[in-house]
């Protein structure tokens, strides 16, 4: 059986090579493109964060609200969900504490690692990619991890390939 690592990494490279992704690692978003994002990732995150999390030190949802907040200089209503983004929260909501697990170490993993070159490329302070302890929250998430969640972590980066697609189609209109 490959490691989870090794079954995920088709996926992984396609999903950091998205347009959009990659505009934003070259420090290339708009406020306005960066918040769309936040705006899928808070919908995301929230759809987790009704689950048990391995350590407390993952939790985002604050950290989101505050580069919202920041963005807009004010309270902000995340009114526009893209339809990959509902579909992607709808999923995770439909499993269970155990099966949400590789969406965990997807999406939190993707913040602790890729996140630190990321946040010094968005309008932002970046609050997204802090961790009070980005050790113990990385650590939280490898003592349980398992290559067993390999076609499962896949799910979730199908799901996120889809919402780079639908965000950079979204950026086209915002221009």
């Amino acid at each position: 059986m490959q490691s989870l690592k090794e079954a995920t990494n088709e996926k992984h490279r396609l999903a950091e090579s998205m347009p959009f992704n990659q505009r934003m690692i070259n420090a290339q978003l708009s406020k306005e493109e960066y918040l769309l994002y936040l705006t899928q990732l808070q919908c995301i995150f929230k759809a987790i964060e009704v689950h048990e999390l391995p350590s407390d030190h993952l939790r985002r949802i604050t950290s989101i609200e505050l580069d919202i907040k920041e963005l807009t200089n004010e309270g902000y209503s995340a009114e526009n969900i893209l339809t990959s983004t509902q579909k992607y929260a709808s999923y995770l909501a439909s499993l269970s504490g155990t099966q949400v697990l590789p969406h965990i170490y997807l999406n939190y993993l993707a913040l602790a690692y890729g996140g630190q070159i990321i946040k010094k490329c968005v309008p932002s302070s970046g609050n997204l990619y802090h961790f009070e302890n980005l050790k113990e929250a990385i650590s939280s998430i490898r003592t349980i991890q398992q290559d067993e969640w390999a076609t499962e972590a896949n799910i979730g980066y199908d799901y996120h390939i889809a919402i780079f697609e639908d965000l950079e189609n979204e950026c086209l209109i915002l221009k």
